[in-house]
């Protein structure tokens, strides 16, 4: 006999929250069944709404509150928490690194059945709030002026933002003026359902150290109407400005940036360090968002890397180099392999930009290219991983566990996928050493992993 699921749709009912899922919602429990509840948790007390229910799990929304966590606070920015993916603003900093923490616990014990490997206290930040150097904000329009925010869930619909508290204040100050210019000028939004107007993005990047801010506007039509009082205007009114460049996107898609750009004032990249570490950014350029974090990321790093000078290393996954060209301060040889050969182009320009030869990039697939270095007879002493959330490819952890580099540091976003590589790599030959949680981006459910591993001898 099937399982008679103890709730139904539109029930009002009452429960108390024991956990919070991967993305932030509470788990309440009504005789076994879980019920997933935005915006509550553990411990609190709630009446909810059910709103969908399955075999194994329902949904739920919270109606109103009995009991509150004392990890609760004040949603400061309800925008942002309903539509901007900041699923946990409601919790205190300090609940949000717990959270955090002992999520990348439970996923290394029951993914990775890593029973003793070391999970180090998550690394948070001393401020938590406006760490983001890069936005990219659709545009709509709203009784005759402009609109730019966030889209609602599962539709097209923009939500208004004037200021995100996780951007930094000169990425919002950015976005305000281009959106209050062009509705003076009189430059209309897209419209996605007609593919009709010009302006469809507003795009803004920061350079935390050098102080220089790029504007990038996306239009869909090649002709940007007033450009050159757009341009005037921008420049009087952001003293910061360094660059400002033209994207154009004609094509009926979700992606943001097109396949043409241009700069219509100042430079073609702004500047930014992480650490002494000097790196050219492009409005198509790839750059950490939150370079305070990336800075403790890559610190450590190099710390699990232990390098002496002497070493031999492959950056896998390399992106334009940020990692790589941290290594190559104190490795013998860096090679870096990216998949998107615009990125490995900005990578050889940052290498030359900080003067350091002992970097080399190539483009291709990190699972095809490093096993022909493999198979060439290029080693590593040290291989670094950073993958995408879907984590490693199994021809890349062959080519590791074959090559046997005596260290592997693997950087994460993904807790669930970084257990399961674990896992395989301890399966061929490898401890998993130390996990070191960090915390790039607060508010958010997303947790950051870097992890050493040692070849057993």
């Amino acid at each position: 006999m099937s399982k008679i699921i103890p709730v139904s749709k539109n029930d009002y009912i009452d429960v108390v929250f024991e956990d919070l899922t991967h993305d932030g919602a509470g788990v309440a429990k009504v005789d076994g069944y879980p019920l997933f509840v935005p915006n509550g948790l553990p411990g609190e007390k709630a009446k909810v709404k059910v709103i969908k229910t399955g075999k194994g799990y329902g949904f739920g929304r919270l109606i109103e509150l009995y009991e509150k966590s004392p990890n609760r606070v004040d949603i400061a920015s309800s925008e942002s928490h309903k539509y901007g993916g900041c699923q946990l603003e409601h919790i205190s900093y300090e609940g949000q690194l717990k959270y955090k923490e002992n999520q990348v616990r439970q996923v290394l014990t029951r993914i990775g059945k890593l029973e003793d490997v070391i999970v180090h206290p998550i690394l948070g930040m001393d401020e938590p709030w406006h760490y983001r150097n890069k936005a990219q904000v659709p545009v709509g329009e709203k009784d005759g002026k402009l609109i730019a925010g966030f889209f609602k869930p599962r539709s097209h619909e923009i939500v208004e933002t004037n200021e995100s508290l996780i951007q930094l204040p000169e990425i919002n100050e950015a976005v305000q003026a281009v959106k209050e210019i062009c509705t003076k000028l009189g430059i209309p939004s897209y419209n996605e359902e007609k593919h009709t107007g010009v302006l469809r993005h507003i795009m803004a990047r920061y350079g935390l150290k050098s102080g220089e801010l790029m504007v990038v506007i996306v239009t869909r039509t090649a002709d940007l109407p007033q450009k050159n009082q757009l341009v005037e205007e921008l420049v009087t009114r952001l003293p910061k400005v360094k660059s400002i460049v033209h994207n154009v996107n004609n094509k009926r898609t979700n992606v943001i940036l097109g396949d043409k750009t241009k700069v219509l004032w100042g430079a073609e990249v702004i500047y930014d360090y992480i650490g002494d570490v000097k790196f050219a950014i492009s409005a198509l350029s790839f750059y950490q968002v939150n370079p305070v974090q990336t800075k403790v990321l890559y610190d450590k790093a190099l710390e699990y890397a232990g390098l002496s000078g002497e070493e031999s290393v492959i950056d896998a996954y390399c992106g334009i180099g940020t990692i790589s060209l941290f290594l190559a301060q104190r490795a013998k040889k860096v090679f870096g392999v990216e998949v998107v050969s615009e990125a490995i182009d900005d990578a050889k320009r940052n290498a030359e930009l900080n003067g350091l030869t002992n970097a080399e990039f190539t483009a291709g697939e990190a699972e095809v290219v490093i096993p022909k270095w493999y198979m060439d007879g290029n080693a590593a002493d040290v291989l670094v991983v950073d993958p995408p959330r879907k984590g490693c490819d199994e021809a890349l952890l062959n080519t590791i566990i074959e090559m046997k580099p005596k260290k592997v540091v693997y950087v994460s976003c993904n807790p669930a996928t970084l257990a399961r590589d674990l896992r395989i790599l301890e399966d061929g030959g490898y401890k998993a050493v130390e996990v070191q949680p960090v915390d790039m981006f607060p508010h958010t459910t997303h947790v950051e992993c870097i992890s050493q591993l040692v070849l057993k001898m």
